[in-house]
């Protein structure tokens, strides 16, 4: 039985990490259609996505908005956002963050960040944010 349990955990596992490189795929393949400056956009709000959610903060974010309530600045392949937001559990949060991608804008190579306080509800449209 347990070797039963051992072989299906595997198969899960696998097919896990085979929808995961298909999405990522898409994903990628979705970025090169963009151009330079929102591809890199694109792949720095994934990132903040993607960090925040495993660095044990206790965030699940579905969303990220780079401009939420100032513009980024850009200085080569570097973004900083330093107003910033994610939606986590229907609440979006303030969060700064410096991001490097490489020179195609297709990948990350440094992400450093730091999250704010809450946005309250009522603020949401005015930086364009929804439930």
């Amino acid at each position: 039985m347990k070797v039963l349990c051992a072989v299906l955990l595997v198969g899960v596992a696998a097919t896990s990490a085979v929808a995961a490189d298909k999405k990522a795929a898409r994903f990628t393949e979705g970025l090169k259609k963009l151009d330079l400056e929102t591809r890199l956009d694109q792949v720095c709000d994934y990132e903040a996505m993607s960090r925040i959610g495993r660095d044990g903060t206790g965030f699940r974010p579905d969303r990220s908005q780079s401009n939420a309530m100032s513009e980024p600045k850009r200085d080569g392949n570097t973004l900083i956002a330093k107003g910033a937001a994610f939606r986590s559990k229907g609440q979006w949060y303030q969060f700064s963050f410096t991001c490097k991608g490489a020179p195609d804008h297709l990948s990350v190579l440094s992400f450093a960040y730091q999250i704010g306080e809450p946005i309250p509800e009522g603020k949401w449209e005015d930086y364009g944010l929804w439930k």
